[in-house]
């Protein structure tokens, strides 16, 4: 998506009624939206999501869209540990049929061609990425034979594995779960001796491990072109 369609995403707001939310793990929740007929977004993109039924100081963050636009929804799930912030704990306090305001979709996180692709996701990281394979799976798509996840969490707290096993099952997606970047640098070793410069890099997570993967594949020598990166702040 080009600058200038970013832009004009950013500008149209709609307002999304909540469905349900639902506890992922001890401390990462799902909220699930009922979406407008003509909204859609690439798998991969994010949207601005602004809490509306009271006020707060920024009352507006990026979410990843976790569900995939053949989906009939709109989801994200975001970490909310045992302090949140003013906005996360709006977020809680949305009940069924209370709305919120999303402007978006924006960003250029998506798969744009079949070139095999790596995926490393870093904890809360992995949000984009359901997105993306859930698509490809809808889409019956052959390509997830092209991508390789890899789900880097140093507690081994894997949001969605279930999900990810059964899509792995039907798509023929190759997902490995890391715990260490020494098993994780083994891993992008291995991809970029298979598909020497074809392959694209794609990195989702906490900004300073996106950044500390990015140098790494830099000084593999992998072109900068070829590297996607979406970093995640706290909020």
């Amino acid at each position: 998506m080009s600058f200038f369609q970013d832009m004009f995403a950013v500008f149209k707001k709609r307002e999304l009624p909540l469905m349900e939310s639902r506890k992922e793990s001890e401390d990462v929740y799902s909220f699930l939206f009922e979406k407008d007929k003509d909204l859609t977004w690439k798998a991969g993109q994010y949207g601005l999501f602004s809490i509306t039924h009271k006020t707060i100081k920024n009352p507006t963050k990026p979410f990843s869209l976790v569900a995939a636009p053949a989906e009939n929804m709109v989801k994200i799930t975001t970490r909310i540990g045992e302090n949140p912030s003013d906005f996360k704990k709006a977020l809680l306090e949305l009940k069924p049929g209370m709305k919120i305001k999303m402007s978006g979709p924006v960003g250029s996180f998506y798969l744009q061609d079949n070139s095999p692709s790596l995926l490393i996701a870093g904890g809360i990281g992995i949000t984009p990425y359901r997105s993306i394979l859930k698509q490809l799976e809808a889409e019956g798509s052959k390509d997830a034979k092209q991508q390789k996840l890899l789900y880097l969490d140093g507690n081994k707290a894997y949001i969605y594995k279930d999900e990810l096993d059964k899509l792995a099952t039907r798509t023929s997606l190759n997902v490995a779960y890391l715990d260490s970047r020494d098993d994780l640098h083994e891993e992008i070793e291995r991809f970029k001796a298979l598909h020497n410069n074809n392959g694209k890099y794609f990195i989702a997570g906490p900004k300073s491990m996106v950044e500390s993967i990015s140098s790494y594949l830099l000084n593999q020598n992998i072109s900068k072109r070829n590297i996607k990166k979406d970093a995640f702040f706290g909020y």
